[in-house]
C-alpha cells in the first residue's frame, strides 16, 4: 500500500471497521477499515502458529458522490492528506495493538495441544485434555464417606473449629449429610460397587457448600486432604523432625532402599529391600467412594489378630453392632483378618479378604489382602526392617485368636502410595484404567513416563504411537467413540461385499467394547528390554498359586 502505511497483520475476524473524521476535513469524512483473510505464514513464522492471518486496509470514503477533493485547494488538499495520514497512522496502530493483545490473550486462555497423528485406521478419538502431571496428594478426591470417616476424629473437628471457625451447628451439619450418605450406601450395598470417584467427589462438594458455603467449602476440602493424605499420626510429626525417606520423584521411579510401593490403578504392591524387589502382591483397594490416599506414609507396627471398634456413624445400625464396643478377632463381624499394619489413620493393609476381591474394589481406603498373602507380607514386613519374626512364633500367635498380639517393626518402614496408569515396565508399555477419575491418560502424561524411562514419543513406530493412543482412550475416565470407518460401495458391487463390510464394523465395534472393559492393556515396545519399572517378582495373587 502507497503512503508508508504497509501491512499490519494481526489475528482478527475478517470483518470492517469504520472510523469517522470530525472536524479535520470537510463533510467529515469517513475512513473504513477492511479486514481481510491473507494467506498463512510459512513454518518458523515469528508470529506463532502457522494459521490464517489478516491485513488491515485504510480506503477513504466518498461523500454523496461528491469528490471532496473539488471543494479545496491544491495545496491544502496536500496538507489536510498529510495530517490525515499521521492521525490515521496513529489510530491504525492503537487498533491493532489493541486486536492483536485481545487476541493474544485469548490464546492464553485457550492453549492448543499438539496431537500427533497416526496412520492407524480406524483413528483413535482425541483425548480428554491433558492433565499437566500424575496426581499428587492435592488430588485426591474428597467423597462424603472420607468426611465422616475424618469428623469421627476430634483432631478433626478442633482444626474445623480453629482454622476455619466453623461452628458446631455447621459441624452437625456436616455430619448429618456424611453420615447420611454412609448409610444409604450400606443400604443399598452401592459401597461395594465400583461407582463414579467424580459423581462421589462431586455430591460431596455440594453438600459441603450447601453446609458451610462455597468459600469455606474450598477451605475445607484443602484440611481434609491435609489429614486424609498425612495419616493424623504422631508419626508423622516425629518422622517430620527425622531426615527420613520422602516419596520418589518423578514417574515410575524405582526405589534404591528399603519400602513398600503400592500402585492404585495397578491393584499391585511391591516389597524393595536395598534397591531390589523381592516380592510383589495382586491387592484390593478402596471404593471411589472410599478412596485410598495418594502420597508417603509409614509403616512401624505388625498387629495379629486386630480387633475392630465400630465408628460412631449411623450406617454401624445396620451392623448389629454398638458404636464404641470391641469386636473381637476372629468374629465374622471384624473385617479387618488375622493381621493389620498400621499405616496412618485411616488406612490399613490388612487381610480378611476373599479371593474375589483381590484386584478390584475391596475396601475402604485401605490395602485388601486375603488372609494368606497379610501372613506372607507380615513376615517379609518384618525381615525387611530387621526384626525377629518366626513361622513358628506367626503361628503361634494366630492360634490363640482372641488375643492381640502387638510387633514393633525394628525400623520405621515408607509405604509408597501411587496413582500411575502409565507405566513402562522392562521394556513394555502398560496402561491401567483410571479408576478414581483423575484424567491421567493422557498423551501428555505418556510423553512424560516414555521421556522419564530413555524413551521419545517420536521414536515409536506408526503401530506402536496408534495402539498406545487407542489404549489411552479405552482406559481414560471418559471413552470416546472411535471415528467408524468408510467403506466405500462402488455402483453395481454385489451384496457379498456390503455384507463383508457390516461384518467388520460388528467386529471392530466388538473390539472396541472388550476394549472399554478391560483394567489393562499392555502393548509391546522395540525399545530394549529392561527399561522401566521392574517385572513383577514372585507375585503372589492370593490364590495360593505365586507366579514369576
Amino acid at each position: 500500500m502507497e503512503g508508508g502505511w504497509g501491512l499490519l497483520r494481526m489475528r482478527v475476524k475478517i470483518g470492517m471497521f469504520r472510523v469517522q473524521c470530525l472536524g479535520c476535513c470537510p463533510q467529515n469524512s469517513q475512513v473504513a477499515f477492511t479486514i481481510r483473510s491473507h494467506p498463512p505464514p510459512q513454518a518458523g513464522c515469528p508470529l506463532g502458529d502457522p494459521e490464517p492471518l489478516a491485513v488491515l486496509t485504510p480506503t477513504v470514503a466518498k461523500h454523496n458522490s461528491v469528490p471532496w477533493a473539488a471543494a479545496w485547494p491544491h495545496y491544502l488538499q496536500k496538507t489536510l492528506i498529510e495530517t490525515m495520514c499521521r492521525r490515521l497512522k496513529s489510530l491504525t496502530i492503537i487498533i491493532a495493538l489493541s486486536l492483536t493483545l485481545a487476541a493474544c490473550s485469548q490464546e492464553v486462555q485457550t492453549p492448543r495441544t499438539a496431537v500427533t497423528s497416526t496412520p492407524a485406521s480406524p483413528s483413535p478419538p482425541s483425548l480428554p485434555a491433558a492433565s499437566p502431571a500424575p496426581p499428587t496428594e492435592e488430588a485426591v478426591p474428597i467423597t462424603l464417606p472420607v468426611l465422616d470417616a475424618l469428623l469421627a476424629d476430634e483432631g478433626f473437628r478442633a482444626d474445623l473449629k480453629s482454622k476455619l471457625q466453623l461452628t458446631d451447628e455447621q459441624i452437625s451439619a456436616l455430619r448429618k449429610l456424611s453420615g447420611d450418605e454412609v448409610a444409604k450406601l450400606r443400604r443399598s450395598n452401592a459401597e461395594n460397587q465400583p461407582g463414579s470417584a467424580e459423581t462421589a467427589r462431586q455430591s460431596a462438594i455440594e453438600a459441603i457448600q450447601s453446609a458451610v458455603g462455597t468459600e469455606k467449602s474450598e477451605q475445607l476440602l484443602a484440611l481434609a486432604r491435609e489429614h486424609w493424605n498425612k495419616g493424623g499420626e504422631e508419626l508423622e510429626a516425629r518422622a517430620a523432625k527425622e531426615a527420613g525417606p520422602t516419596m520418589l520423584k518423578g514417574p515410575n521411579a524405582v526405589p534404591k532402599d528399603t519400602r513398600i510401593v503400592v500402585n492404585i490403578p495397578a491393584f499391585r504392591m511391591d516389597v524393595f529391600e536395598n534397591g531390589s524387589l523381592i516380592k510383589s502382591y495382586k491387592i484390593g483397594i478402596g471404593y471411589p467412594q472410599f478412596p485410598l490416599p495418594i502420597g508417603l506414609r509409614k509403616a512401624q507396627l505388625i498387629i495379629f489378630n486386630p480387633t475392630w471398634t465400630p465408628p460412631d456413624s449411623p450406617w454401624v445400625d445396620s451392623m448389629n453392632v454398638t458404636p464404641g464396643e470391641v469386636i473381637e478377632a476372629g468374629s465374622k463381624q471384624n473385617p479387618l483378618g488375622p493381621i493389620k499394619i498400621p499405616i496412618g489413620s485411616p488406612s490399613l493393609i490388612h487381610g480378611g479378604k476373599p479371593l474375589s476381591k483381590i484386584g478390584t474394589f475391596a475396601s475402604h481406603g485401605c490395602v485388601g489382602l486375603t488372609n494368606s498373602q497379610v501372613k506372607d507380607f507380615a513376615k517379609l514386613l518384618a525381615r525387611a526392617s530387621g526384626s525377629e519374626l518366626s513361622e513358628q512364633t506367626i503361628a503361634a500367635y494366630l492360634k490363640n485368636k482372641t488375643k492381640t498380639q502387638v510387633v514393633k517393626l525394628g525400623k520405621v518402614l515408607p509405604v509408597e502410595l501411587r496413582y500411575e496408569t502409565i507405566v513402562v515396565e522392562d521394556g513394555k508399555l502398560h496402561i491401567y484404567r483410571d479408576v478414581y477419575d483423575q484424567n491421567t491418560n493422557t498423551e501428555e502424561n505418556l510423553r512424560a513416563v516414555l521421556e522419564a524411562n530413555g524413551i521419545r514419543f517420536e521414536d515409536l513406530s506408526s503401530d506402536e504411537k496408534a495402539q498406545a493412543m487407542e489404549a489411552l482412550n479405552a482406559l481414560s475416565s471418559h471413552p470416546k467413540k472411535p471415528a467408524p470407518t468408510k467403506s466405500a460401495v462402488g455402483k453395481g458391487e454385489n451384496l457379498a461385499k456390503t455384507a463383508a463390510n457390516a461384518g467388520e464394523r460388528k467386529t471392530e465395534a466388538e473390539r472396541q467394547r472388550k476394549l472399554r472393559t478391560q483394567k489393562e492393556i499392555v502393548i509391546e515396545l522395540a525399545a530394549p528390554s529392561g527399561k522401566g519399572y521392574p517385572a513383577p517378582v514372585n507375585l503372589d495373587t492370593g490364590s495360593g498359586v505365586k507366579t514369576n
